[in-house]
């Protein structure tokens, strides 16, 4: 009898000490992921109020820089390299640098939208651009894209734009796309998106002419139509050297200055994407900007931010999945 007590008693003290143990692991993984959490949110906070304070700056160097032509020797156009933050706090003298600001690395730059070809121009008032369709039509000759898949796009483009109740072309409309990557939905192959990727770009709104200053003579090429291709990398070359102060100086360099229509290119821009990226210990977050000039106002069209992964990023590097 004395031996079955025992056995109970012993029984019962593990059965408490399993109890106690069970519940403090509960309470100490509780009391870790409130930390955990409360340094994500921290973290996540102190991230945006920074790519903020990296998107005011850019805004104020674009205002600063309103008036004459815009090209690519000019302090916008200058890219920021991974800077350490504690290097921008330690400019004023009236902050502390901690330690995370010693690992917190920022970078970003500003692009001229106005360097691309805006697909947007493809549609305008709900009617098919023609002088739009030739840029493109140029534009997938040069990248011996298939010329189904530009007029597909098109045609897809006013779908997708066409908001009227009576539209019977409804049930064939995709969303309209926001970034170069969505084309897909208006019915271009991976490849064509792409191929693309360097030389347009998507801006809502009226139709945006090339700046002749920053864009690439494969796009001067396309956007200014009867141009010949040897034309556009002589004003690359010459705009490099000294850029056009007005459309007058790049039409005299060329021997088809009607090409040089003022309704598609122009020597000034109005609207920019800010890019800007922050690298904290293994946390890196990117955000994008669009911004419009308009005289001394820096209007945010649109702007995201999203969180990247440096290990999957690196196994795409490396071709793993």
């Amino acid at each position: 009898m004395r031996h079955r007590q025992r056995g109970a008693a012993l029984l019962l003290a593990m059965l408490t000490v399993t109890l106690v143990a069970t519940f403090a692991a509960a309470a100490l993984w509780q009391q870790w992921r409130g930390v955990e959490v409360e340094r994500a949110e921290r973290t996540r906070v102190q991230s945006a109020w920074i790519l903020t304070g990296a998107l005011d700056w850019a805004r104020l160097i674009l205002r600063e820089d309103r008036g004459g032509s815009d090209h690519l020797g000019e302090p916008w156009a200058i890219p920021l390299q991974d800077a350490r933050l504690a290097t921008f706090l330690a400019a004023d003298k009236g902050n502390t640098v901690d330690t995370q600001a010693e690992n917190a690395f920022l970078s970003g730059q500003i692009i001229d939208l106005h360097s691309l070809l805006n697909v947007g121009n493809l549609v305008t008032s709900g009617s098919p651009s023609e002088k739009a369709m030739r840029q493109f039509e140029l534009l997938f000759e040069q990248l011996g894209l298939p010329q189904t898949e530009l007029r597909r796009m098109a045609e897809n483009l006013r779908f997708a734009q066409d908001i009227h109740i009576d539209n019977r072309n409804s049930s064939q409309a995709g969303l309209p796309p926001q970034k170069v990557e969505q084309l897909v939905w208006l019915g271009l192959s991976l490849q064509t998106v792409a191929a693309l990727q360097p030389y347009v770009t998507i801006l809502p709104g009226a139709s945006t002419k090339v700046n002749l200053n920053t864009a690439s003579a494969e796009v001067i090429y396309a956007a200014a139509p009867g141009l010949a291709l040897a034309d556009a990398q002589r004003l690359v070359a010459e705009r490099d050297r000294s850029p056009f102060a007005k459309l007058g100086d790049a039409a005299a360099l060329v021997g088809n200055p009607q090409a040089l229509a003022a309704d598609l290119v122009d020597v000034k821009s109005d609207t920019f994407e800010v890019r800007g990226r922050l690298r904290l210990d293994d946390l890196v977050v990117e955000e994008r900007s669009v911004v419009k000039r308009e005289g001394g106002t820096i209007r945010v069209v649109a702007r995201e931010r999203g969180v990247v992964d440096p290990a999957a990023l690196a196994k795409l590097a490396s071709g793993r999945r």
